[in-house]
Parts: C-alpha cells; sequence; structure tokens
C-alpha cells in the first residue's frame, strides 16, 4: 500500500475578496432603509466611513512597506468600516467617523500586523473607545420619525455632516435600551415605559425606533443573516449562541420580576442585537476555530451582553462583550480543539485496520 506524499487538505472556491463582497450585499437592504430613515447625513457618514478606512489602509500598508493594492482589494477594511458606519449615530459630525476609521484599521488591525492578526473586533473596538472618548458624540441620537416630517436635503445634510450647522433638539431622542434603564433605575414600572414609549414589535421589526444605523430592521438584518448563512459564508453556531445567551437570561429573569427587566423578545429585537449575531460575533479572525468553541463564544457574547444591559452602565453592552469574549478566545481554543486527522479526540493515533497492509 503506497502511503500519500502530501497531507490531505480541505479546498474551498471561496475568495477573501469574494466572501467580503457578499457581506457587504448582504447588509445593503438595511443600510438603505437606514438612509431612507435618517435622510442625507446617514449617507454622508457611510460614504466617509468607507473612503476614510480605505485611506487609513492605504497609509499604513505603505508605512509597513507591505502591498497596498493587492490588500485595498481583498475588501477586509470596506467591510469594517461598514460595520463600524452601522454602529455610530446616524448623523454622527465627520471627525468622529474619521477618528473611529483610524482607530479601527490603523490601530486595531494594522498595528497588531494587518488581517487575520488583530485580536479584537476593530470595529467593535473602535465604537468602545469612541464611546469613553466621546460620550455625549456617540449619544446623540436621531428620531427617524422626525426627520420623516422634516428631512434634509443634500445641502443640509452636508452641513450637519461637517459641523456647520448644529443638530436640532427636535430631531434627537433617546433609545428604548437608554429609557428602560433610566426609569427603572427611578423606579418605575417596565410598563409604564414602555406605554409611554409607545413599544411595539412591528417598529423594531420594521426599523422605526431610535438608535444607530445598525438598529433600524431588525428584519433586514435578519434576512441579510439568513443570506449569509444560505452561501455559506458563515456558519449558525456563534449567531445561535449570541442569541440563546441574551434571550434565555432576559426570559428567566422577565419571568420573576416582569416589570423590572424586559423580556427576551425586547432584548433581541431593540439594539444592536441581529447585527452583532450575524455579522460581527461571525468574524473569523477574532472568533474561535472550532464549532463548538464558535458556539461557547456566542453564549459569553450574549450573556456578557445582557449582563451589561441589565445591570452596567451602558444600556448597549455588545461592543463591551464581544471586545471581552475576543480577549477569551484563546482560552476557548485551548478547551475546544479540532481533533487532528488521524488522530482521537485526546490526540491519540486511530488504531489501524487489520485489513490495512503494513
Amino acid at each position: 500500500m503506497s502511503l500519500p506524499v502530501h497531507g490531505p487538505h480541505a479546498h474551498s472556491s471561496n475568495q477573501l475578496a469574494a466572501m467580503m463582497l457578499q457581506v457587504m450585499l448582504a447588509l445593503t437592504p438595511a443600510t438603505l432603509y437606514a438612509f431612507w430613515l435618517y435622510g442625507w447625513p446617514a449617507f454622508n457618514v457611510w460614504v466617509l466611513s468607507l473612503f476614510s478606512a480605505l485611506f487609513w489602509e492605504a497609509l499604513f500598508l505603505k508605512f509597513f512597506a507591505k502591498p497596498v493594492t493587492s490588500h485595498l482589494k481583498d475588501g477586509s477594511a470596506l467591510v469594517t468600516a461598514w460595520i463600524l458606519a452601522l454602529c455610530l449615530p446616524p448623523w454622527a459630525p465627520w471627525w468622529l467617523v474619521l477618528v473611529g476609521t483610524f482607530l479601527a484599521v490603523a490601530m486595531i488591525k494594522q498595528i497588531f500586523g494587518g488581517l487575520g492578526q488583530n485580536v479584537f473586533n476593530p470595529a467593535m473596538a473602535a465604537r468602545v473607545m469612541l464611546l469613553i472618548a466621546f460620550p455625549v458624540e456617540m449619544t446623540t441620537w436621531i428620531n427617524p420619525e422626525a426627520v420623516t416630517h422634516q428631512a434634509p436635503d443634500f445641502m443640509n445634510g452636508l452641513a450637519i455632516t461637517f459641523g456647520s450647522v448644529s443638530v436640532s433638539d427636535a430631531f434627537t431622542g433617546a433609545t428604548l435600551l437608554d429609557e428602560i434603564k433610566n426609569q427603572t433605575a427611578q423606579g418605575k414600572l417596565l410598563s409604564d415605559t414602555l406605554i409611554h414609549q409607545d413599544y411595539q414589535i412591528s417598529a423594531t421589526l420594521s426599523g422605526h425606533q431610535i438608535g444607530s444605523l445598525g438598529e433600524t430592521s431588525a428584519l433586514l438584518l435578519l434576512l441579510g443573516g439568513v443570506y449569509l448563512l444560505w452561501k455559506g459564508i458563515i456558519t449558525w453556531q456563534a449567531p445561535v449562541g449570541l442569541l440563546l445567551g441574551m434571550a434565555l437570561p432576559a426570559f428567566l429573569l422577565h419571568l420573576f420580576q416582569p416589570e423590572a427587566y424586559p423580556g427576551a423578545g425586547f432584548h433581541l429585537l431593540t439594539g444592536g442585537s441581529f447585527l452583532a449575531a450575524f455579522f460581527i460575533v461571525t468574524d473569523p479572525v477574532t472568533a474561535p476555530t472550532t464549532a463548538t468553541g464558535r458556539l461557547a463564544f456566542g453564549l459569553g457574547c450574549g450573556l456578557l451582553a445582557w449582563l451589561i444591559r441589565s445591570f452596567g452602565n451602558y444600556p448597549e453592552g455588545l461592543a463591551f462583550a464581544v471586545m471581552l469574549m475576543n480577549a477569551a478566545v484563546p482560552v476557548i481554543d485551548r478547551y475546544f480543539k479540532p481533533r487532528i486527522y488521524g488522530r482521537t479526540s485526546k490526540g491519540d493515533p486511530l488504531p489501524k485496520n487489520r485489513g490495512d497492509a503494513s
């Protein structure tokens, strides 16, 4: 019996640039809907995020003497910038976008060695740093209902983005997660707060809620995630883990204290839950390598996000949760190792079949 000259390898037709294109296609419906909700300033934030990310990527590739064109064509910087734009306030000022893309692409990605070397998810790490450094600008939310009645035109949109016109208080508002945390801290009943805020599941599904661009239509983000699953770009373990990790404790605590803590449906449909589940925790660079590890990673992200939302100082805890679990990935990979080809799960050689020739 002749032995193979080379070790067995799994081959795939997926190329990085093609995969990044599929991710961007999956994000497109929710992004276009966000433009319709929030108008030209939101479009400006998205465009500025993409172009500035490409600029920072090219600049630091040149600085580190790496080929610029081939790296820019892989689409990873565009995906990072796109997700970051969806995590920013819809009418964020231009300088906040530039600082955010610099942090994501230069400090989190390129400084660590480039694509495949970064420890933390670039978009989430940038969002956390922006929120800590610029809390006012990062929590100035726009009410889509106000924009619908008085949408700025293209020139006024540029003026809002580049700061020559300040955002009127008539356009701003608080997110549902903000209101729930503030009102329950004052001892008010959850049901009264939801009635006062006119909370409706249909509004969260359709995107008529105050928040970032990525908190628009949960339904469109879900459809984008299903598309990625169907195309085989992502696997189900991390998304299901995150949603379960958030929903189960929310359901149980709401069962015992229904007037103090929102239920599972509220947590899943508000904030950036679906954006994180399908487009953030599925990042192959900062997630575990095995299917079981990805499930544990998602569960940890969901549980931590729920804990931060319920008991922490930040109403939306997903970015912090993802960063904490990114740091735990080496430990997860240590305990959830894939079986080596030709060996048992414990690393012992597989027994030879008696019929094999020596």
